[in-house]
Formats: structure tokens, sequence, C-alpha cells
């Protein structure tokens, strides 16, 4: 049997979607090629945002009119927050974010038995960390492994400590031997992933953190260089970037989820941080890599935003110089505290904030693309198009250059141009 698999949202998603695949395979179903016939459609969706749950069901509408006769399966956060509207729009199988070992039993069953199955818990019944498959099933060249689930932030507006529950972590020896087994299987370079990843540990006896997690990867693949998921600004300490830049595996591109770059907004965000904290947290990972990448996410037209709060954070992105920040308008998630916020602003407001913000974003872009001429950055080459071989470098940076047979290779490459988005550069 044959099985087409859609992951959207963010990384851990994608690393659930890949492991489904791992225990799909282990069932004998294999992934569809272009002619072959379809006998299974999943989805793991995504709720982060309202415009998440809309693609989410989008997706799973579109796929469902390609392939009428395939079993549709879907789990993730939309499917939590919302499994009677996947029953609705005729999903088979619907789970929701946890235990994908029993949803894959549960499609393996529906396709035997041609029912419709359906289980969603309750997530902050979880008290476990769910190891899963790690690896790539699709030749990619970078590997990801979850190393923590779940939230307990309760940021006021985001639904994901509904979806996904308590903190969970993969215990130390774990990740140690994931990365190992990555590292012999051939792979470059190791995401570590997770809802949280600042809060690893917490629940593990003796309470080890994101620094002993790095560490205990580069322990099992000291081959493997190593990048970090979206990192609450609160674990940048010293010693944690003391700790990552004495490793000299890990990557100097650093996610940080700033949100606002209003000292108000943050506060009624319920941020665990202030502007000033967070521009330390900025000198001290260039000072521990120097000129590394620093990107964040933003939240444009928070409810009560105001246009001296949206000036405030356009000059905070300009100050910091962030070399990407990906900018979403608020989006209002039923159930959580800022839902029920007075001076909910327009979608008009709010999208025009957006475009305000991502067009300062994008200078500081250029500025950060700009200096990378006549540096040699270490690239992990991943696609080939026309003739030129493109990748990563550690700063997170797409790099072209010219060479042959490069899928999956490190080299070493003098920047000596941009080309839009993407440095150019020679071999060395």
């Amino acid at each position: 049997m044959h099985y087409i698999i859609t992951a959207l949202g963010c990384k851990v998603n994608q690393y659930e979607a890949q492991a489904v695949e791992t225990l799909l395979h282990e069932q004998g179903l294999t992934a569809a090629r272009e002619d072959d016939p379809v006998d299974l459609v999943i989805v793991n969706t995504c709720a982060v945002t309202a415009e998440g749950g809309r693609k989410s069901r989008q997706t799973i509408r579109k796929l469902q009119q390609k392939y009428p006769d395939a079993l549709t399966a879907v789990c993730g956060c939309w499917s939590q927050l919302s499994p009677d509207d996947a029953a609705e729009i005729g999903a088979d199988v619907i789970h929701g974010s946890g235990d994908k070992h029993a949803f894959v039993e549960d499609i393996v069953k529906a396709l035997r038995e041609r029912e419709r199955l359906r289980y969603v818990d309750d997530p902050f019944h979880r008290f476990t960390f769910e190891s899963l498959p790690s690896g790539a099933v699709d030749g990619r060249t970078r590997a990801m492994l979850k190393i923590q689930d779940g939230c307990t932030n309760f940021c006021t507006y985001c639904v994901i400590p509904f979806t996904r529950g308590r903190i969970r972590s993969l215990p130390l020896d774990q990740i140690t031997a994931e990365a190992k087994k990555l590292a012999d299987a051939g792979f470059c370079e190791l995401v570590l992933t997770g809802i949280e990843i600042a809060s690893y540990g917490q629940d593990l006896p003796g309470k080890p953190n994101l620094a002993d997690a790095v560490l205990a990867a580069h322990a099992g693949g000291n081959t493997l260089r190593l990048r970090l998921g979206s990192l609450e600004p609160t674990v940048v300490t010293e010693e944690f970037c003391t700790r990552l830049a004495a490793c000299g595996a890990v990557c100097d591109h650093f996610h940080l989820s700033l949100q606002s770059g209003c000292d108000r907004t943050l506060k009624r965000m319920n941020r665990k941080y202030d502007t000033a904290f967070f521009k330390t947290v900025c000198s001290r990972l260039r000072t521990a890599f120097p000129d590394c990448a620093l990107t964040a996410d933003l939240i444009t037209g928070f409810p009560g935003e105001t246009e001296a709060d949206q000036a405030a954070t356009l000059a905070f992105l300009k100050e910091i110089g962030f070399s990407q920040v990906h900018v979403f308008p608020y989006s209002r998630r039923p159930g959580t505290k800022a839902d029920a916020l007075p001076e909910q602003l327009s979608h008009k407001v709010k999208n025009a904030r957006a475009h305000e913000a991502q067009t300062a974003a994008n200078e500081t872009r250029k500025a950060y693309l700009r200096r990378q001429i006549g540096r040699t950055l270490s690239v992990l080459f991943e696609t080939e198009h026309d003739g030129s071989w493109i990748g990563h470098a550690e700063n997170y940076c797409m790099v072209s250059a010219s060479g042959k047979d490069l899928h999956g290779v490190v080299r070493n490459v003098l920047i000596t141009g941009v080309d839009g988005e993407t440095l150019v550069g020679n071999i060395i």
C-alpha cells in the first residue's frame, strides 16, 4: 500500500511526520511515487494560529478531492483541539498531538477493516516522553531529534499548552544514543527540536538543562554539527553560552522567541523578559559566537497595541539587527486569555503592522547578508539547481556554489556576493 503525508507548522510536526513514515514502513507501507495508486493520505495538522487551522482543513479537503478512494488520517494540534471538525470533513482516523505509535496502529487497523477510528486524549494527562524514530526517510542531509515536548509558559496568546500538555523530556543517555546512531548513519547535521526546548529536563531526575542535552548529543555524535530549535531568551545565560561555545559543534545560528519589541506588550503577553534582558541575551550570544545569525519570531497587532508600541518594536528590530524575522499578525485563539482582552485590532491594522515590521526586518537581513561577503563559511550542500549546488551554512544562510556530486557534503566556501536571499561563493 502507498501513502502521502503532509506536515504543517513547526519542526516538531515535521519530525513527528518523519517518525510516522518510519513506523509505516515497518508495517509494510511505502511512500507513493508519481504514478502509484494512493491508499492513504495523512495530514499532521497545526493550530498555532487561526491560519494554521485553516490550512489544515484546506489541505485535508484538497487531498480528499485528489484521492477520493484513499483513507484519510489526521493528527496534530488542530485535530487535538477540533476533532469534531476533523470528523465533519470526513477524516477516517482522527488522533491528536500524542502517541504516534497508536496513531499508526489505528491507521493499519482502519486500512484492514475499513472502519473509522478516533482517539484524542487529555494532553495534561501525558506524563512520559514518547520516544520516536529519528533520522530521515527521504534522503535528507540533516536529521532532527525531538528532545522535549509540552509547554507550561501559558503566554496569553498561545494555545499550544492546551494541545501539547506538560513538559516531558528525552533522557540524556537516549539523546547520546540517538546522536551516535545518526552520526553512524552518515548525517552531517543534527537539529535538536521540541515544543519549548528551553524547558528541557525540568521533569527529569537531577533536572539537567538544555546545555546538558546539547553536550549529550555531542558526546554521541562528535562528527555532527548541532543546530538548536527555537529558544526562549531566558535559557541564554552566561554559562549556557560558555558551554555551547566550548563544545565547538554548535552552529552559530540562534532562533529566539521575541514576539514583541515593546515592554508594555511583552508584559501583557505574559512573556518572562523585557527588551533590556533580550538585548543582553543577544550580546551574550554575539560574544560567544562572533557574527552569529540571530533570528526571531514577532507578533504584530496584539490586543491594545498602540502606534507607539509598534514604533518601539520597529526601533528594537533595527537596534538588534536580526538576520531574519518571521512576522505574524496576532491570531485570536479561543480559550486563551488574549482572546478575551478588550481593544482587539482589525485584520487591516494587524496586517499593515506586520508588513511594516517585515519591511524593517528585511533591511536588517540585507545588511547581515552583505556582511558575509569575504567570509569563509562551512556549508552543508543539499540540492543542485542549474549547475550550482545549494546548501545551508552554519549560520543558516543559503549558499550557492559550483561543484559536482555535493549532496550531503560539507565544504568551506568563500563568499563573494549576494543574489537576492542567497549568498554565492567559491568552494575552497
